[in-house]
């Protein structure tokens, strides 16, 4: 696996993280603001009881004040005798000081609560919040929960999409392979190098590499492996893992040394013909094939056998000059097929 892939893994990993933890919060927050919105509800519904008690204790005391915060003194105490009477309750000064006469925003117990609730003609406390229910702000509460709900989540995807397009961008590239010869460490150029780009469970792709001896592969895989071939190179099969902070692949190709004995036989004018022809005998195997390929002015291929290959190549006389060989094949360490061309000469 390559930097970049663990990069991308790790930055995914932390972006999910992110995600999962906004998602927490606003959760967090969205049950904070229910509760608070309960809470206040609850308040409101206090306050209406507060209202309640006052006209219920009107129609005993049409005198007595009809704002429950401002009774003292004796209005207390005609209240506390009120409850007595009707619903067989007690209630200390001190707990009407604290929670009917100021502002403060707790409730009582719900024992006290369902006293209440009686007092004022209701069976207990739920039964008066339900018929009491304000449902003021209630809407917006919710929707501006909801908003929040859909907003960050959205943004969050929105973001983490946009992030995996990247990576996927980033991670998919190409890839230029340039080749070399293993012996002299210089660019293989002006030769035909074939490729063959091998996929699993996929037929092969052909490239045919430019005269600069490179090639550019495209994929998203985190490896490569092909088959490269040259007339004048040992065919081989190359497997990369790919580093996509280094897109420039060198590859060396080991010399197929007869091959390039044979064509430097036909190039060069050699005075020792018996050396030469030795030399081809011991690397020719006796029942290769070789063809010959013409151009595409005139159609078909000639076939040699070895002695007419190697008489052709040495002899002064016959035309087998400067040729190129397009293919060899071994058996034993040696050569049991060869395929050449002969080049055009200016007359």
């Amino acid at each position: 696996m390559s930097k970049l892939d663990l990069c991308g893994i790790f930055l995914l990993y932390v972006a999910c993280k992110r995600f999962v933890y906004i998602l927490q919060v606003n959760f967090n927050w969205q049950t904070k603001q229910l509760h608070n919105f309960v809470k206040d509800k609850e308040i409101q519904s206090f306050d209406i009881l507060k209202q309640k008690i006052a006209e219920r204790m009107q129609q005993s005391f049409p005198g007595i004040n009809p704002v429950i915060s401002e009774w003292k003194g004796q209005d207390i105490v005609d209240f506390q005798e009120e409850l007595l009477h009707k619903v067989n309750a007690h209630i200390s000064e001190k707990w009407f000081y604290t929670h009917l006469k100021s502002g403060k925003e707790t409730l009582p117990r719900i024992d006290i609560l369902n006293l209440l609730s009686k007092y004022v003609g209701y069976a207990n406390w739920d039964d008066f919040k339900f018929k009491n229910t304000i449902p003021v702000k209630a809407a917006d509460t919710t929707k501006e929960a909801n908003k929040y709900f859909i907003y960050i989540p959205l943004v969050v995807v929105v973001i983490l999409g946009v992030f995996i397009a990247l990576f996927k961008m980033m991670s998919s590239g190409d890839y230029r392979f340039q080749f070399y010869d293993a012996d002299t460490r210089q660019p293989v150029v002006n030769n035909i190098i074939e490729v063959q780009v091998l996929h699993d469970g996929e037929s092969p792709v052909n490239y045919l590499c430019g005269p600069d001896g490179s090639f550019t592969a495209k994929t998203a895989k985190v490896n490569i492996r092909f088959v490269v071939k040259s007339p004048y190179y040992q065919t081989d099969t190359i497997f990369r893992l790919l580093d996509k902070f280094n897109r420039n692949e060198s590859v060396q190709l080991r010399p197929d040394n007869y091959a390039m004995m044979i064509q430097y036989f036909s190039t060069m004018n050699v005075k020792d013909w018996q050396k030469r022809r030795n030399q081809l005998n011991r690397i020719i195997a006796d029942s290769a094939m070789i063809y010959q390929v013409f151009d595409k002015e005139k159609i078909g291929v000639e076939l040699y056998n070895k002695s007419e290959f190697i008489n052709k190549l040495t002899f002064p006389s016959t035309g087998l000059k400067q040729i190129e060989i397009l293919d060899t094949k071994y058996e034993k360490d040696k050569i049991s097929l060869i395929r050449f061309r002969q080049k055009e000469t200016d007359k």
